[in-house]
């Protein structure tokens, strides 16, 4: 390709073409499988029948002498031009020139978008927090469903590498294409190689999804809810940490025993920094605004019982209200 602008700029003829693939069974294109051909013609790019290439070759002025004097490089295809209207969203910047929008998409991407049901955001807003990671789950293996030409998402495993499941450069851009119409984000072309599973991209698409404010429906008691989960999220998680190093520790004897006056230690000293926030009607976390000095009424002969780590977090959960 450059040495024939070279050579047009020097005054000489020269032209390079980029040919589209021809028919099955010619060339690179003979090992396509069919689920290769449906991708490409989804994609608006249909393969070149032989009389086609030799019109094209005609046309390129290498027989006729008709090529544009300043053109250097010219693409013969076979573009279908409706199949790209039909995703005009996900048109590549190369052919956005030949394509437009339908009316009615250019009229939803003036006013913003409003006049959609629902954007993504909107959709997982109104969602129970568990639920929005399964939906986009479903949806990247739809996606990946379609872009490997499968007819239903049952074909695609969430935890399986999407390598495993067929995908190669051509499809994971196409894939990350898919995603971006969908959710109006910009991912990289590597987002497949980046997350390799479909469970692994659904957790990086929720991260970059802006859930909108759920105005008029929380109160001020949903807002400090959520203020109150916020805050305890880490410590939620070094108390799994906890649990986990825990159930894996072989430790018997005095160490055992230590341990297990330290943890109640600690759970003595919680409650009693609970009651002292929050007074005499601080709610334990059972609903029923009773006193957060929930193991102070735990008689000693149980604490005393206590025997594995097991035992003291049943222990805790039952007198939370957790079980």
């Amino acid at each position: 390709d450059a040495f024939a602008t070279v050579r047009r700029r020097a005054g000489l003829p020269a032209v390079a073409l980029a040919w589209g693939p021809w028919a099955p069974g010619a060339g690179m294109t003979a090992e396509l499988t069919e689920a290769d051909l449906r991708r490409m013609a989804r994609g608006g790019m249909r393969p070149l029948g032989v009389e086609q290439g030799l019109r094209l070759l005609d046309e390129a002025g290498l027989v006729t002498g008709g090529a544009p004097a300043h053109r250097a490089m010219l693409l013969p295809v076979n573009l279908d031009l409706k199949a790209l209207r039909a995703h005009a969203e996900a048109v590549p910047p190369m052919l956005r020139g030949l394509v437009r929008a339908p009316v009615r998409r250019a009229a939803v991407a003036a006013t913003g978008g409003h006049t959609e049901p629902q954007d993504l955001g909107a959709r997982l807003a109104a969602l129970a927090p568990a639920d929005r990671e399964q939906y986009l789950v479903d949806l990247v293996c739809a996606q990946a469903a379609a872009t490997l030409g499968h007819a239903s998402s049952d074909e695609i495993e969430p935890d399986q590498a999407f390598k495993e499941l067929g995908f190669d450069s051509l499809t994971a851009v196409e894939l990350r294409n898919r995603l971006n119409a969908t959710t109006r984000l910009r991912f990289p072309a590597t987002l497949v190689f980046d997350h390799p599973t479909p469970t692994a991209l659904a957790a990086q698409v929720l991260t970059q999804i802006t859930l909108p404010e759920e105005s008029g429906t929380r109160g001020p008691s949903g807002k400090a809810d959520e203020a109150a989960a916020a805050a305890a999220a880490p410590l939620l998680a070094d108390l799994d940490r906890l649990e986990a190093a825990l159930a894996a520790a072989t430790i018997g004897g005095d160490g055992h025993a230590a341990i297990t006056s330290r943890l109640q230690r600690l759970t003595a000293k919680w409650q009693e920094l609970a009651t002292k926030s929050s007074g005499a009607g601080h709610d334990n976390g059972t609903g029923s605004g009773q006193s957060g000095a929930a193991l102070a009424d735990v008689d000693d002969g149980e604490l005393d019982s206590v025997e594995t780590a097991d035992e003291l977090f049943d222990l805790i959960d039952k007198e939370l209200g957790m079980s």
